[in-house]
């Protein structure tokens, strides 16, 4: 019984997580959008290091050297973080051009797709199984998803990117057990090496942030690893949590804020195909949060790895035990 309870805690946690993931990205666009006087390219470079700086302290002082070194002495650990820091920072850099480039709508596009692909590969790679309400969220996302798509008459490349790039991302995810914040930091590491050269060109050359942008604007990019870490870590943790179906579902919160955003704040062009694909994928959610406070309330959570949750929760409690002893 300890053990029913104790999955149901966890699943609960891992569906606040995603859901506080999801808003985070969701409003994203809005400060993406304020940096818009620096090259989208640059701003991702700056995000990625920046955020390497800060998980960077944040490991040391939570873990320490050894314990951050220890997870890379695995076999094939470095390639598959560089593969995965390589996925995570080019739909990073898709999504901030797209962004500042008048394709919001189209970005959203992007997110409504990738929790699709990501259920397909919950069912494909991990065996993951759909129940009725699940069915039926997802076969309601991918009408809207359809009508979306035939509403833009052309192949959205930006959609299938942010898409592609962040689905692929998220599955090796899955397979790479490590605490979230250790994890956040090999995915960044291995690129800083390649990409802080680059900055210091393009500053010294001036085609950088202080050439280009405000006071206000640089202040506000140095934020860029905060906004980066918090969302990601918030997604680590969910993965391990929850089953990747449910995860997957949960991704539409974001794309939907973004669409709002696109629609009413940056005035980006919205036709009537595209509202009612808006309403089909809210039909969807209210089913799928129904459906998942019914599972909630079964004693045994479909999908949910139990090891999964006992690895993130050990790291979680070795996390503490380590801050504790450096307080």
């Amino acid at each position: 019984m300890n053990q029913e309870m104790h999955n149901k805690t966890e699943y609960k946690k891992g569906l606040a997580c995603a859901l506080g993931c999801s808003l985070l990205w969701g409003i994203l666009p809005i400060y993406w959008k304020s940096l818009q006087a620096v090259d989208p390219l640059l701003i991702m470079f700056y995000r990625l290091v920046l955020c390497f700086v800060l998980v960077l302290f944040i490991d040391l002082f939570l873990f320490g050297w050894d314990a951050i070194m220890e997870p890379l002495r695995k076999k094939g650990a470095k390639l598959t973080f560089f593969l995965a820091g390589t996925l995570i920072s080019s739909n990073w850099g898709i999504y901030i051009w797209a962004v500042n480039s008048g394709y919001i709508i189209q970005t959203s596009i992007g997110y409504y797709i990738e929790p699709l692909m990501v259920c397909v590969f919950g069912v494909i790679f991990f065996h993951e199984k759909l129940d009725k309400y699940k069915i039926a969220a997802f076969v309601l996302a991918i009408a809207g998803v359809v009508f979306m798509l035939v509403s833009y008459r052309q192949i959205p490349f930006i959609a299938i990117g942010l898409a592609l790039t962040f689905a692929t991302y998220a599955a090796i995810k899955k397979k790479v057990q490590v605490n979230s914040l250790l994890a956040l930091l090999y995915e960044t590491m291995f690129l800083v090496p390649i990409i802080l050269p680059i900055i210091i060109y393009m500053e010294w050359s001036g085609q950088g942030a202080f050439s280009t942008a405000t006071y206000g604007q640089i202040v506000l990019l140095s934020f860029a690893g905060a906004f980066t870490a918090v969302p990601l870590m918030l997604f680590a943790m969910a993965a391990n949590r929850i089953d990747f179906i449910t995860l997957g579902v949960t991704e539409y919160f974001s794309p939907s804020m973004g669409l709002i955003l696109g629609i009413f704040i940056y005035k980006e062009p919205f036709d009537y195909i595209q509202f009612i694909a808006f309403v089909f994928i809210w039909i969807g959610l209210v089913i799928f949060t129904i459906g998942s406070i019914k599972i909630s309330r079964e004693p045994q959570i479909e999908g949910t790895s139990n090891n999964n949750i006992l690895n993130d929760t050990i790291s979680e409690e070795e996390q503490i035990n380590k801050s504790e002893a450096n307080l």
